[in-house]
């Protein structure tokens, strides 16, 4: 599981005295635990572990665009180089060429009426590819394939 891999890799991170990747997976870590807490039996799946790197790398984006517009150029670097470790963890993403045929398979089984649909294509591509394509380029090529 996920999970255990990334324990795993924190205790030879603090053993090896990577303090950048340290960090970055306790931080890691420590979401999961809160989510594991937030509620009765709540587990954390692949999927779920996936979900929460997602929205660390999102963040750590984010802060390196502040940083960088804020003239940080050293803390933008540190976030982009946590964006790097969170990213091992994430499945191998699609290509844009494998995401155009998934898009183009789904708009052949939904026959969308027009850019109407936008939203039941978008969601049933965002379903089928979860955590292995970005969202970004999926919405592009969307937009494209549709009109």
């Amino acid at each position: 599981m996920l999970k255990e891999q990334i324990i795993a890799d924190l205790t030879a991170a603090m053993k090896a005295k990577e303090e950048l990747k340290l960090s970055t997976l306790r931080m890691l870590k420590a979401a999961i635990m809160n989510y594991e807490v937030s509620g009765a039996d709540k587990v954390a799946t692949d999927e779920v572990v996936i979900d929460l790197i997602k929205k660390g790398i999102k963040q750590r984006h984010d802060s390196a665009d502040g940083f960088e517009k804020g003239g940080n150029k050293e803390a933008a670097q540190k976030e982009l180089d946590e964006i790097k470790i969170l990213e091992t963890y994430m499945p191998e993403q699609m290509s844009e060429e494998q995401v155009k045929a998934a898009v183009q398979e789904v708009i052949g089984q939904l026959k969308p009426a027009g850019p109407s649909d936008f939203g039941k294509v978008m969601g049933a591509v965002m379903g089928k590819l979860k955590g292995q394509a970005d969202g970004g380029m999926v919405n592009k090529v969307v937009k494209e394939l549709m009109g």
